[in-house]
């Protein structure tokens, strides 16, 4: 029963969070970049001047950290269950390929270069072309949390759906409780439905 309910929650927060890191990505996508890239060097000179006080570096690194813990919780609570093992693995390494791995390996080096080195280091032209890659490599990390966020939410459908199966199997076909049923074998009949899938 502890199992059943954890695997709720790790559900849960895993789309919950996944959900709020693509929602913070494709809002970024419409409101931010258009004014950042508009014309390089100078609006990421302006988008320097812009964001002081906070920014998508203090928003994101702690929800993919969430999104990377609840994942890997999931998919330990979901790895027997074979209706979920791959959605919540897959979840998973979509999000920690798309969204860790690649922004270090791509995102964090053209960071660097557009804003934390002291402006009048790059050419214009080379800020150009950084730009240019930034948000070109940016659709890799959009659709990786699209697919992390319904991965993880198509997991959480199934769970409810199984849940609610084996709740219908212990109470009986007509709705009603069945004879003799207790609190032990509703939990033992919701354990067993989880072990066959």
């Amino acid at each position: 029963m502890l199992k059943y309910r954890l695997t709720w929650i790790a559900l849960t927060i895993l789309v919950w969070t996944s959900m709020l890191s693509f929602g913070g990505v494709a809002a970024e996508t419409v409101m931010l970049y258009p004014n950042i890239f508009v014309d390089p060097p100078e609006s990421l000179v302006r988008a320097r001047e812009f964001i002081i006080a906070g920014g998508p570096s203090d928003y994101f690194p702690p929800l993919g950290a969430s999104v990377v813990v609840s994942s890997a919780v999931t998919v330990l609570l979901t790895w027997r269950n074979q209706r979920l093992r791959w959605w919540t693995a897959g979840a998973a390494v979509t999000f920690l390929l798309c969204e860790f791995v690649f922004s270090a390996v791509f995102f964090w080096p053209r960071n660097e270069i557009m804003f934390v080195d002291p402006v009048g280091t790059h050419s214009a032209e080379y800020l150009r072309q950084v730009a240019a890659e930034f948000v070109a490599g940016h659709w890799v990390r959009v659709a990786g949390g699209a697919v992390t966020a319904v991965l993880a939410f198509t997991a959480l459908i199934r769970w409810a759906r199984s849940s609610a199966a084996s709740s219908t199997a212990v109470t009986g076909a007509a709705g009603a409780p069945a004879a003799a049923v207790t609190p032990v074998a509703a939990a033992s009949a919701g354990v067993q439905a989880e072990a066959g899938r």
